[in-house]
C-alpha cells in the first residue's frame, strides 16, 4: 500500500466548516455536529460497519447523522479515486455483510484514509472552536 494524500486535510477542512456553519445553535449542547470529529475519529478503531451505522444511529435529519453521513460520502468519493469501491446499502445488516465481504487489503486502505480524514478533522475542529464560541 502506497500513500497518497488524496487532499483529506482540505476535504477534512470543509467537512468541519460545513458543520460548523449547518449548526448555528453550536453552543448549546444538544447541537453536538461540530463536536463529532472527535467520536468519529475513535469509532474507525471498530471498523467501517460500525463507522457507516452510526449515521443510521441519529434521526437522519438531525446534523449529527448529516455530519457522519457527509463523512462517509467524502470516504466513499475518496476510496474510488484509489479504485477501492465500497458497498451501497441502506439496511445495517446488509451493509455490515457486504462491508465484512470486502477484500482484506480494501478493508485496510479504507480504514487507512478513513483514519487519516478523521485526524485531518480533529485538527480542524480544534483549529475553528474558538470560532463557534462567537
Amino acid at each position: 500500500m502506497s500513500w497518497k494524500p488524496y487532499a483529506l486535510d482540505e476535504k477534512a477542512r470543509q467537512l468541519v466548516k460545513n458543520a460548523l456553519e449547518g449548526d448555528k445553535g453550536i453552543k448549546d449542547a444538544k447541537k453536538q455536529a461540530f463536536k463529532e470529529s472527535y467520536k468519529m475519529r475513535e469509532t474507525v478503531v471498530y471498523g467501517l460497519e460500525r463507522f457507516w451505522g452510526e449515521a443510521k444511529r441519529h434521526d437522519e435529519s438531525s446534523a449529527l447523522a448529516k455530519y457522519w453521513k457527509a463523512t462517509w460520502d467524502v470516504l466513499v468519493e475518496t476510496l474510488e479515486k484509489a479504485e477501492v469501491k465500497l458497498p451501497k446499502h441502506n439496511d445495517v445488516a446488509a451493509m455490515a455483510d457486504k462491508l465484512w465481504q470486502l477484500k482484506r487489503e480494501d478493508q485496510q486502505v479504507a480504514l487507512a484514509v478513513l483514519t487519516q480524514l478523521c485526524d485531518c478533522m480533529v485538527w480542524w475542529t480544534q483549529r475553528y472552536k474558538n470560532d463557534a464560541k462567537q
